[in-house]
């Protein structure tokens, strides 16, 4: 081996997070109760049926629709939903004409609070690189079909943006109460690459 050339490290992203971990536990940077305090809030609080409460209660009542596209991190704050990556809520509105797509091209940002963590295909760089190109072919291959008149529009997060999609309610769902609603809308419509359907 010569010099210039440098061992590959063996440590896996686990082994290299512990090492991490451990030099700042010992320095004494991370305070009590933070690690486990952020992991219930990844595996229980934050959870797309958040956003789904968010959009049946825009869905029912037209006061808190408002709110809702004006100042989303308002509307979501009245539910709780707040905290990393919740502080700079905003809704995108769909209407037959037109379906809002989120991205975050850089990495996976999203809403977490509202949507929950993201998928993995969110986070695979070929449905970040292929939406802002291809949004309607991308949708196509994710199983939503939309119709030709529907306009597909990408909306990239950035530092001081957290999208939600609000979806236009489905037709027949006039005598269904707020929870029935919340059961319609899924990760995937909050992203934008679904949109509700009553079974």
């Amino acid at each position: 081996m010569s010099q210039d050339t440098k061992p590959q490290s063996s440590a896996t992203p686990a082994d290299r997070a512990r090492a991490l971990f451990k030099v700042l536990d010992d320095k004494k940077l991370i305070p009590d109760g933070f690690i486990g305090n952020f992991t219930k809030l990844m595996e229980n609080d934050w959870d797309p049926s958040n956003g789904a409460r968010v959009v049946a209660k825009a869905w029912v009542d037209p006061e808190f629709r408002e709110l809702l596209l004006k100042d989303g991190t308002k509307a979501c704050e009245q539910f709780g939903y707040t905290g990393p990556q919740g502080e700079y809520i905003v809704a995108l509105e769909n209407t037959p004409k037109l379906q809002n797509v989120i991205v975050c091209s850089l990495c996976s940002c999203t809403n977490w609070p509202v949507l929950g963590l993201p998928p993995e295909w969110y986070k695979s760089f070929e449905y970040r690189a292929r939406l802002v190109r291809e949004g309607r072919t991308v949708l196509r291959e994710l199983g939503e079909e939309l119709p030709d008149d529907v306009a597909v529009k990408v909306w990239d997060t950035t530092a001081e943006t957290r999208y939600m999609v609000l979806p236009v309610r489905p037709e027949g769902t006039e005598n269904m109460s707020e929870e029935e609603l919340a059961k319609l809308v899924t990760k995937d419509v909050l992203i934008g690459v679904a949109r509700p359907h009553v079974s």
